[in-house]
């Protein structure tokens, strides 16, 4: 171990850059995105949980979905507000790893939710005779547990090295803390570590990709063989759910990406655009999509404002 490590008791975010009088702009930018993905997500939450019709589980997931969007969102923005207008981007380590966890786990319940609701589809297209019997309230209950406990229990190996390894350094060349970003500051030699967490990372998020791509592979069996109505109805509530799904992908995707690139191999301007990316378009894409393309959704919200 290097004599030289240290336990920082602070970190400091170095991709902000003095941006002069348009932080004002860029703040008053990403303020107006935080707001519109607090506002859509729950005008969703509240259509799902006041209106009875909807009480189904494809809905249920979908409330889920847009609460774990909320849930990222409020791991991120506050403090990346915050950066914006601040000179020094100095962070906390408590407070760190606390946005860390909430980051990591948002990433990992938004995948294990998508996993969830394309075996709902699964059964509801290709199994629709004993939809009810096996998509009871108990089993959506199992399910979401499922969700929520899958990805902590690969997460907790990321967190251990995180908050255990020795930093000869505080300085993150990230716009938000992260489990490699941390660890890439160790003073021990972390190729090992490196190797076994791109292992874990690939078994957590390739298992839930391979079944859902299982699923889809049956769903479009069965389409194949039904009629050309049977398929529109398919088309009509599973088109949210793939959109939803290769987005998030696509950003997981970058985030797992960038995180392997050293600072002077990548543009600064890229890295903030992806991480915003990341953070950004899956809580603002889950909400437009399934309120704008599920009649149900979109009738409930206008049967609402109507009533109102």
């Amino acid at each position: 171990m290097n004599n030289n490590s240290v336990t920082p008791s602070y970190f400091e975010f170095t991709l902000f850059s003095d941006y002069g009088s348009l932080k004002y702009v860029f703040f008053s930018l990403c303020l107006l995105i935080y707001m519109t993905i607090i506002s859509a997500n729950v005008v969703i939450i509240l259509t799902v949980c006041l209106d009875k019709s909807l009480h189904q589980p494809m809905y249920i997931f979908i409330c889920c979905l847009c609460l774990n969007s909320l849930y990222g969102s409020a791991g991120f923005f506050p403090r990346f507000l915050m950066d914006l207008l601040s000179d020094t981007h100095f962070i906390s380590r408590p407070f760190c790893f606390t946005q860390m966890y909430v980051i990591h786990t948002y990433a990992g319940h938004e995948l294990t939710l998508l996993t969830v609701m394309a075996y709902d589809r699964f059964v509801a297209i290709c199994q629709p005779l004993h939809y009810h019997s096996k998509m009871t309230f108990r089993t959506v209950f199992y399910l979401l547990f499922f969700a929520m406990l899958y990805p902590i229990c690969f997460l907790c190996y990321f967190f251990y090295l995180a908050t255990n390894v020795p930093l000869c350094g505080n300085k993150l060349q990230r716009m938000f803390c992260s489990n490699w970003s941390i660890v890439k500051l160790s003073c021990v030699e972390v190729t090992l570590i490196n190797i076994t967490g791109q292992f874990v990372a690939l078994a957590s998020i390739f298992t839930p990709m391979f079944f859902v791509l299982y699923t889809y592979l049956q769903i479009l069996i069965v389409c194949s063989k039904s009629s050309s109505e049977f398929r529109g109805k398919a088309l009509q509530t599973c088109l949210p759910h793939i959109v939803t799904f290769v987005n998030f992908c696509i950003s997981v995707f970058c985030e797992l990406s960038l995180g392997r690139y050293e600072i002077d191999e990548v543009n600064t301007f890229v890295i903030g655009l992806l991480s915003l990316e990341f953070l950004i378009i899956p809580p603002i894409n889950n909400p437009l999509v399934y309120g704008l393309n599920l009649p149900q959704i979109r009738g409930a919200i206008i049967r609402c404002v109507k009533f109102k």
